[in-house]
């Protein structure tokens, strides 16, 4: 039986000292994944509310003014159906799972993705996954991108599950990712520190802000250099949404192949005619961003030891990275 459900309700409440602002884009830079002609649309359908009365695209919001969004949604399946789709699993016991997930894989059923997930390969692998989230993100303790590869951590029970969540939020998980990237560092070593919150001009996306968003903090060091790009090993501090992406695209040193950073256009090196196609096959190489979480290390929940788990590069990142070296 599929839950309904209909709409999501966003509210806000602009606060003194907000200058005036049209509505439209006011909720363009407000709601997640929205676009000014979507936010357009549902206020055109008076499913937009100002000071409980509907408005137009053009109002201007002022302090005291308390806005009501009703966004209908597609129903979502309560229950997620188990499918047949292979593991590469690296460790399992009566606690846990390390795997590796492919590129391309989405962690967990959600809108536009109810099947083809981890979840759902996970939940043919095996019964006994931990319920503390909501179904459809049954045993998943963290995620990684649906286009980076690497280790990913699953837990069994909702005990195993707490256990393991709270070293993420203490951020005494070891996790070590590898990316190519555009361009030579100047330092061997070195960190980026900068808040990320999201693009006020594209909801779906992030970047690095001066006063808004969440405190992020990436270490760096490069292990191999070529041409016009980098092999990085990154150590993460704190654990935000597309952090390695974001952070190495505001130093202008974007991941090769990242399409949504910047990443597949020619940063270095020069827009030459060789250089271009050059770049142009090794993009058919690296169809999505060059990063892999490698390494994953935490304390077992039964055990209480320290275990430390390694991955091998993919097979497209070792490819670039035979060509990268010609």
């Amino acid at each position: 039986m599929a839950k309904l459900v209909t709409e999501k309700i966003f509210s806000f409440n602009i606060e003194a000292g907000k200058t005036k602002e049209r509505l439209d884009l006011y909720l363009a830079n407000s709601l997640e994944r929205a676009t000014r002609s979507r936010v357009q649309k549902l206020i055109n359908a008076n499913l937009v509310t100002v000071n409980g009365k509907a408005s137009k695209p053009n109002y201007k919001v002022i302090p005291g003014d308390k806005i009501e969004v009703r966004i209908p949604v597609a129903p979502r399946p309560e229950f997620v159906e188990p499918e047949e789709i292979p593991l590469d699993i690296i460790f399992e016991d009566d606690y846990l799972i390390v795997l590796n997930k492919p590129a391309g894989m989405v962690v967990h059923p959600a809108l536009g993705n109810h099947t083809g997930t981890l979840v759902n390969a996970l939940l043919h692998h095996t019964s006994k996954l931990s319920r503390l989230n909501e179904s459809v993100r049954a045993g998943i303790v963290h995620r990684i991108d649906k286009e980076t590869s690497g280790l990913l951590l699953v837990a069994k029970d909702e005990w195993a599950h707490s256990f393991l969540a709270k070293q993420f939020a203490a951020h005494s998980i070891e996790r070590e990712y590898w990316a190519v990237c555009w361009g030579i560092f100047d330092k061997r070593r070195g960190e980026i520190v900068g808040n990320i919150a999201r693009s006020k001009k594209d909801r779906k996306i992030f970047s690095v802000s001066e006063s808004d968003g969440k405190h992020a903090h990436t270490f760096y060091e490069v292990i191999e250099e070529f041409e016009f790009a980098s092999l990085l090993r990154l150590h993460l501090k704190t654990g935000r949404t597309h952090q390695i992406r974001v952070h190495l695209s505001s130093v202008n040193h974007s991941i090769f192949g990242d399409p949504t950073y910047g990443g597949r256009r020619i940063v270095y090196g020069g827009n030459l005619p060789q250089m271009k196609s050059r770049v142009d096959n090794l993009l058919k190489i690296m169809t999505r961003q060059a990063l892999h979480a490698k390494t994953l290390g935490f304390v077992h929940p039964k055990t209480g030891e320290k275990i430390v788990f390694n991955s091998g590069l993919p097979s497209d990142m070792e490819q670039l990275l035979g060509e990268l070296r010609k």
